[in-house]
């Protein structure tokens, strides 16, 4: 249901598959038929094996979606889930660089290739999903500035690039051919991909290797790597954006949010950007500190 209906992507059914997986270990028995009171205390468990909240909350939400379904399907004719509260969220500022940091992690990539995946996980605030699965027929054309990728849910959507960006793609794709594997099999693989790979058995980049890259830059860049990924990158994307005055609507559409409730962590950097508008700004405002 979650692949046919929902267009999960594998990464996802993989998660939902372990959230489940542990708690059919803990139930001791078949998940399906399990009552309220042994969920229950599963759930309970979570806290005291000191899962955090957010994985709490996450195989809360696996169950609940398992259990509505198999009560969808009339496998089962109740919800034993029903009484359940996810742990609350805590607000969490997304972590973040500074514009020089960001600068200084570019610099210090190794390869035309290095350059190019951290300007598309910062320049276009690709997830790193997103970025090892480009084929290579999304770069973009000659004459164009954006790209068409497959998000979440198989959702494509249009991403922008600037002129670093598409600098920086160009100089990969000079170089791409001349790096694709030597090996016939390996190589008919790896080709179909922007990013390619002489090693992965699918043949392109993986995350744990972008992961690895972006380490390696960070180490050169005088940075602290356990600062840096990508997903800090792609937080420093919306951050800059929003500090540079776009709408959380516009941001929402370049991440490929499908709900702007995911969108609005960003808002306290346009509440600090306003408050400093206003200081900065407004006459009275200019007239107090003029006193």
């Amino acid at each position: 249901m979650l692949s046919a209906e929902r267009g999960a992507r594998a990464n996802t059914l993989d998660a939902y598959a372990r959230d489940l997986e542990d708690a059919r270990a803990h139930v001791n028995g078949a998940l399906g038929t399990a009552q309220a009171e042994t969920i229950e205390a599963y759930v309970a468990s979570l806290a005291q094996r000191g899962l955090s909240p957010a994985t709490a909350r996450r195989r809360i939400s696996a169950l609940k979606q398992f259990f509505r379904f198999l009560l969808q399907e009339n496998v089962r004719g109740d919800d034993p889930t029903s009484r359940l509260d996810a742990p609350k969220r805590a607000r969490q500022l997304p972590k973040t660089l500074l514009v020089e940091e960001i600068e200084r992690l570019i610099e210090a990539a190794e390869s035309p290739r290095d350059k190019a995946l951290i300007e598309l996980l910062y320049g276009a605030g690709l997830r790193v999903s997103e970025l090892v699965s480009l084929p290579l027929r999304a770069a973009p054309r000659p004459g164009q500035d954006h790209m068409i990728i497959e998000g979440k849910g198989g959702k494509e959507r249009l991403v922008a690039l600037g002129r670093p960006a598409l600098a920086a793609l160009d100089a990969h794709l000079a170089a791409r051919v001349g790096a694709l594997p030597k090996n016939e099999a390996q190589r008919e693989k790896s080709q179909r991909w922007l990013f390619p790979s002489s090693s992965a058995a699918d043949g392109k980049l993986t995350r744990r290797r972008v992961g690895q890259i972006l380490e390696a830059a960070a180490v050169k860049a005088g940075i602290d790597p356990t600062r840096v990924s990508p997903h800090v990158l792609r937080h420093a994307f919306a951050t800059h954006l929003v500090e540079g005055g776009a709408d959380l609507r516009t941001v929402q559409t370049l991440l490929g949010h499908a709900d702007i409730a995911t969108t609005q962590i960003y808002t306290h950097v346009a509440g600090e950007r306003l408050r400093t508008l206003v200081e900065t700004a407004h006459p009275l405002s200019r007239k107090r500190k003029g006193t």
